[in-house]
């Protein structure tokens, strides 16, 4: 069966799609380049024919998973392919949409790409309002600084007791006066930019916690066991479930962790082992949320108020997981600082380890049943 199969490698650009096949009797060959649109893709299609017989591949990118979605619903298997493990010819350094489409097809024939989990509509959704949020809160920051940093130079400096962005602080800010006109416009420019940015983290906020209300009960159930751990409440959970799509895709809590990218890199050979710095070649969303959970660690293990109420309605095992999760990470965490290690490589082995409690939750959520128990 499998010498029947072509093998298309398709070069995708956002106007252009650079198309090759590898053929069954052994020729790779550089086939036409066609525009991004569904009406060509369509066309392709119809022209190469036995769809039963083709396989189609392109790689990860800027235009998302459009394209997987077409093949699919036209009846061609497609696989979107990791681009940082596509095998390179060392010494090669012609590289053009139609060589790229060609060792594509010929990759993928002989097996050598790596396909990356596809997410459904729901999923993506759910990611893009994350990622959204993410981004926000990023602007934010930069309006703050900027802020900040003016009135530094302005020589502007709040009062004992008050701590930064606060109610306090915004309130002693707001009734500041310069003898300048264009410093006074200045800072209410700056200061009208903090309240948008606020205002626009806020919404978004409020959207995740409606989209999650409108999502399926097993991602419904996840997120709600996942608020369990301590240092991780509604945003954070929901950033997780949406990164990892499905947990049950890993076989392995080893393998959440490599997709992450918190393992540390290794360099060995022979009797030479040399371990180096984390990959950091992994989901980096999930990383970074992983290891802002992590610093909740360092304190000894407790359910405070807010923890208490976030495990109400969460299942007893998966509360035994939590604490646990409290009482491991918080010796692993003491251990270290004892040995001397930086807090930064600390909270990143702790991060590491929480990946280990984040899959065994996960896996118990998704079980068929497991999510429904009362707690």
């Amino acid at each position: 069966m499998k010498e029947k199969v072509r093998f298309l490698g398709l070069d995708v650009h956002a106007e252009t799609i650079a198309v090759a096949v590898a053929e069954p009797n052994g020729e790779v060959r550089s086939l036409e380049t066609i525009s991004n649109r569904p009406e060509s893709i369509r066309k392709l299609v119809k022209k190469l024919g036995g769809l039963e017989h083709l396989r189609a591949c392109y790689e990860a990118g800027p235009t998302g998973y459009v394209l997987y979605w077409q093949l699919s619903e036209l009846g061609v298997q497609c696989e979107v392919v990791a681009p940082t493990l596509v095998p390179v010819k060392v010494g090669d350094r012609v590289k053009t949409d139609r060589r790229d489409a060609k060792k594509l097809a010929r990759s993928h024939r002989s097996g050598d790409l790596t396909a990356v989990w596809v997410p459904d509509a729901g999923s993506e959704a759910l990611r893009d309002l994350v990622r959204a949020r993410e981004a926000a809160k990023q602007d934010q920051l930069r309006a703050r600084h900027r802020l900040s940093k003016f009135l530094l130079r302005t020589g502007q400096r709040p009062g004992a007791g008050i701590k930064a962005w606060t109610q306090r602080y915004l309130v002693w800010v707001r009734q500041l006066r310069y003898a300048q006109p264009a410093q006074t416009a200045t800072l209410l420019d700056y200061l009208h930019e903090v309240d948008h940015m606020g205002a626009r983290v806020g919404r978004l906020e409020q959207a995740i916690t409606e989209a999650v209300k409108l999502a399926s009960p097993q991602m419904q159930a996840v997120v709600r066991d996942l608020q369990a751990l301590r240092g991780i409440a509604e945003i954070s959970a929901v950033t997780i479930a949406s990164e990892w799509g499905r947990i049950s895709r890993f076989e392995s809590a080893r393998q959440l962790m490599g997709y992450s990218g918190t393992v540390p890199g290794e360099d060995s050979s022979g009797k030479r082992m040399r371990r180096g710095p984390i990959t950091k070649t992994g989901n980096a969303h999930l990383r970074r949320i992983v290891v802002e959970a992590a610093w909740s660690y360092r304190l000894r293990p407790a359910v405070g108020p807010g923890l208490r109420q976030r495990q109400q309605e969460v299942p007893q095992p998966i509360k035994e997981i939590a604490w646990k999760a409290q009482i491991r990470l918080y010796k692993r965490y003491a251990r270290l600082t004892a040995a001397g290690k930086d807090k930064r490589k600390i909270v990143t082995a702790v991060g590491r380890e929480l990946l280990g409690f984040i899959w065994a939750i996960g896996i118990k959520s998704e079980a068929p049943g497991q999510s429904q128990i009362a707690a």
